[in-house]
């Protein structure tokens, strides 16, 4: 099975179009561990399995187990272990990019291993090339790329909205991503920010296959209401993800049940927006 498949079977069991994002902040954690790699393995794992029914895949940030250190990355990997067991797909948030040497490496280290994903974000301002290891990596493990294409930072506008003679920056990405998506079938994806609502139809357009992520429900300020023009018309093709708006819905000790409240009301307003019960 392809890594569209096996998600798609996922949304199937849970009825559900939403990722959670994992981002772990220790000073916000309800614990006086806050800098115990077990209260953090806590936090995430406990949220994690709380949220799992109601949520289609699971979203590391590296940016924040790096942050740890060496004890970040054994929580990750711990993390990892804990969503395969759930069979929740893990897509890490890594936005890679290289030249084709290192970006091997990369891929090696990412998605393969015990820390690995079952996807993985990445940057393509190195220039296509840098994409081909991620590819022959995931294609090969049943994984996926999911490609940078319009970010949900307010910033992204800076280069990815400048003009060309073959429109902007984020439009040649994203044709470039349906060109893939058709010799990596199931296996690639894009990257558009929820936040970006009056583009999404622009991007659906023009990658009609590619699977879209579209981070920024919640703390980022998009709604899922709004959400529709990502999706085809059953529903399909799309998640969007949240993280700090569900891992930091309560900072008291009801954080776990407290974060499956928040997944389940934005799982619950997704489907609603899309028309499906």
């Amino acid at each position: 099975m392809t890594f569209t498949d096996r998600l798609n079977a996922r949304i199937a069991l849970t009825n559900s179009r939403l990722c959670l994002g994992l981002d772990p902040r220790p000073n916000m954690h309800p614990s006086t561990e806050n800098g115990d790699r077990r209260a953090v393995h806590r936090h995430c794992e406990q949220i994690l399995e709380a949220c799992a029914p109601v949520i289609a895949a699971v979203k590391p940030n590296l940016a924040y187990f790096e942050a740890l250190g060496l004890h970040g990355m054994k929580v990750l990997e711990e993390i990892c272990t804990t969503a395969r067991g759930l069979e929740v797909p893990i897509i890490l948030d890594a936005k890679r990019g290289d030249f084709p040497s290192s970006a091997e490496h990369y891929a090696s280290a990412w998605l393969t291993g015990s820390h690995a994903g079952d996807a993985i974000t990445v940057n393509p301002f190195l220039g296509f090339e840098s994409l081909t290891a991620f590819l022959t990596a995931a294609s090969a493990n049943g994984g996926a790329v999911f490609t940078l294409v319009k970010t949900s930072n307010p910033g992204s506008a800076d280069l990815q909205d400048l003009e060309t003679a073959h429109g902007t920056v984020a439009d040649i990405i994203a044709r470039h991503v349906e060109t893939l998506s058709a010799t990596h079938p199931g296996a690639v994806g894009a990257v558009v920010g929820a936040t970006h609502t009056a583009q999404l139809a622009h991007f659906r357009a023009l990658m009609p296959s590619a699977l879209l992520l579209l981070p920024g429900l919640g703390a980022q300020g998009a709604h899922a209401a709004d959400l529709e023009p990502a999706f085809h018309r059953d529903g399909s093709g799309a998640i969007a993800s949240s993280s700090r708006a569900i891992q930091y819905a309560s900072s008291g000790k009801d954080y776990a049940s407290a974060a499956k409240a928040a997944a389940t009301a934005m799982r619950d307003e997704l489907n609603a927006a899309l028309g499906l019960s």
